[in-house]
């Protein structure tokens, strides 16, 4: 059997640390970079005139916020659904739409 022994960034969806405890890390993004884009996403789409969208926006802000003063992670499904509806609703090449994948990304939803 060989070891190998790696020096470099890991970077992927998880990390695999001591005892099998499973950590999951998305991309080093900070709870308030994604704060950061739920509410530029909520600015785009009222610039877009999409005001019931920006409302799924403000859901998606709202669970980021509770669950960063509650010290949890956010609902994963809560933010799904939201930015799902989001992406619906929005055409292709639109900047509203193109946030809200970033957003999902960032926070793993």
């Amino acid at each position: 059997m060989s070891t190998f022994n790696f020096h470099g960034d890991i970077s992927g969806p998880s990390n695999f640390g001591d005892g099998g405890k499973i950590e999951v890390h998305h991309h080093g993004a900070s709870p308030a970079e994604a704060l950061h884009l739920a509410t530029e996403l909520i600015r785009q789409l009222r610039t877009e005139g999409q005001p019931s969208l920006a409302e799924q926006a403000e859901v998606v802000r709202g669970e980021l916020l509770q669950a960063e003063q509650e010290q949890r992670p956010a609902d994963q499904g809560r933010v799904r659904k939201a930015l799902e509806m989001i992406s619906l609703g929005l055409t292709t090449g639109s900047g509203g739409l193109a946030l809200a994948q970033e957003l999902g990304r960032v926070i793993g939803a």
